[in-house]
């Protein structure tokens, strides 16, 4: 600034004097700017001093509060280096008393094993003079009993194993009666609750049939002039008419059921039709056998449905139909085979074997003997080509084809067939004997019983499946009473042929009295 000045001075005094009161203004102007100048100076200055004090006195706040900071770490560090040394101390303590105490267990351990080894020895020497004794004692042994050691030693050996044979079998011989117990106890099981499930009602067919009429004066345009209505009907049907004292009825007998319904539907319709005679005769009759071969279809799809099979060819579904019509021993084979599919169902199904393949080989088991009148071979073979025509399985195929033991078996479903079958042929009430050969069957097994020596008396009882054997006390005792009735019942079985099992129960009863006076 004072350069300025001076600079400007230099100025005017150049441009000349007309300029001087220029000059003295600046002059003045420069004077004052000098003392504003170091007035700034001088409040600069001030200010300066005073920041300066206010720095130095943070910077001492700060340092402090540092040092403060630092204090504390170091106490804290010191705290933390204290209970470190504590610890440390304390685990050195700990592992000096370990080793002491390891001290002393290396200790006892080597008077132990000192021990041990001084008993060794000596179990040694004793073995050594056991040995020495045996030799003796072997010597001995061989002079008295005029053997080697090897001989005693084989004989000694076969004797225990002979033992141990005889051992052996009587375990198994043991095992294998507690097994056949127990599978006999279970399979009475199954086969209970089977039937007990199995709610199939059978009823035996018989060889008539009862048509009822309106009136007996039917009964004469039934037999027609000369009896040429009657017989035109037993021709064209093959039925025979029986027209007797019967009050408006008149019979038809046939063994054929199949015929035997085609008659009854043909009679039932000429007789509400009342034109009776040879031409009508035939007429009708045709009619009456398409309506019995609709029935027939209609009942082999209800039994197809009832048992719950889908998949069936529907020209088996007829061939199965037509067993509505045949019977077996008086049992309706249709119903028989019916039964027989649901019990092999519920048997499989309690074996965990396949249900679907049981039920299925059990309804088509008997399928041949619809077809046995009009082709040769046994229903067995039969039913089996049948089945194979229809493309039926294999497994099925083996149920049908083993039912009656022809073939050997290869499937648990085969056995299950087999044994439903045998239960629904034989189960009391399911096949109809002639009266005849019923009571004889009766008198043979009283005759069996009555032939063995202390028998008293017998009486066959429950239609022939049981027989009741009263003994006479003095003559056959209590343990001689199971042995009469295995005797009694291993005859039967050689003597007589009866389906199912026939019960044998021996009775001995002691009675005592005395009259009191």
């Amino acid at each position: 600034m004072i350069h300025f000045v001076w600079l400007l001075v230099a100025c005017v005094l150049c441009l000349g004097g007309g300029a001087g009161l220029t000059v003295l203004l600046i002059s003045r102007k420069s004077s004052q700017s000098r003392s504003n100048a170091a007035k700034i100076l001088e409040n600069a200055y001030a200010e300066a001093k005073t920041a300066k004090k206010e720095a130095i006195l943070e910077a001492k706040e700060e340092i402090h509060n540092l040092k403060e900071k630092c204090d504390a770490e170091i106490a804290e560090r010191y705290n933390e280096i204290s209970k470190s040394e504590s610890r440390l101390l304390l685990k050195e303590e700990s592992l000096t008393r370990k080793e002491e105490a390891l001290d002393k267990r290396s200790e006892t351990l080597d008077t132990t094993f000192n021990q041990v080894k001084e008993k060794e020895i000596e179990l040694e020497r004793a073995q050594e003079e056991l040995d020495k004794a045996n030799e003796k004692v072997a010597l001995a042994l061989e002079k008295a009993s005029g053997m080697t050691k090897e001989e005693a030693k084989k004989q000694l050996t076969d004797m225990f194993v002979e033992q141990a044979k005889h051992d052996c079998a009587s375990l198994v011989r043991k095992m294998e009666d507690e097994a056949v117990e127990t599978a006999e106890k279970k399979a009475r099981e199954v086969l209970t609750l089977a039937v007990q499930r199995c709610a199939t009602n059978i009823t035996s067919e018989i060889t008539v049939t009862v048509v009822p009429l309106p009136n007996d004066e039917l009964k004469g345009r039934i037999i027609g002039r000369e009896g040429r209505n009657i017989r035109a009907i037993e021709n064209a049907t093959g039925v025979d008419l029986i027209i007797d004292d019967t009050p408006e009825a008149v019979v038809l007998s046939a063994f054929d059921p199949y015929r035997r319904e085609i008659a009854r539907v043909a009679l039932e319709k000429l007789i509400l039709d009342g034109r009776i005679h040879p031409a009508r005769i035939e007429e009708i009759v045709e009619k009456a056998q398409k309506d019995v071969d609709a029935m027939v279809k209609e009942a082999g799809e209800n039994a197809v449905y009832e048992a719950g099979i889908i998949g069936l060819h529907p020209e088996l579904v007829k061939i199965l139909g037509r067993l509505k019509f045949r019977t077996s021993y008086g049992q309706n084979v249709l119903k028989h085979s019916l039964e027989v599919c649901h019990l092999a169902g519920l048997l499989a199904e309690e074996l965990g074997a396949n249900a679907k393949i049981a039920k299925r080989g059990g309804l088509l088991h008997d399928i041949g003997k619809a077809l046995d009148q009009e082709q040769e071979g046994t229903h067995v073979s039969i039913g089996v080509d049948i089945a194979r025509k229809y493309k039926e399985s294999q497994e099925v195929i083996h149920c049908i084809e083993a039912h009656h033991g022809d073939v050997e078996f290869h499937s648990l479903e085969a056995i299950i067939v087999q044994t439903a079958d045998a239960i629904s042929s034989s189960r009391p009430g399911a096949r109809r004997e002639l009266l005849d050969a019923y009571i004889k069957r009766l008198e043979n097994l009283e005759k069996i019983a009555n032939s063995f020596k202390g028998v008293d008396k017998s009486y066959a009882i429950q239609a022939g499946r049981e027989i009741r054997i009263i003994v006479k006390p003095n003559e056959v005792s209590d343990s001689a009473i199971v042995f009469l009735a295995k005797d009694i019942a291993r005859k039967i079985e050689n003597e007589l042929q009866y389906p199912g099992q026939i019960k044998v129960n021996v009775i001995r009863e002691t009675r005592a009295s005395d009259v009191a006076k």
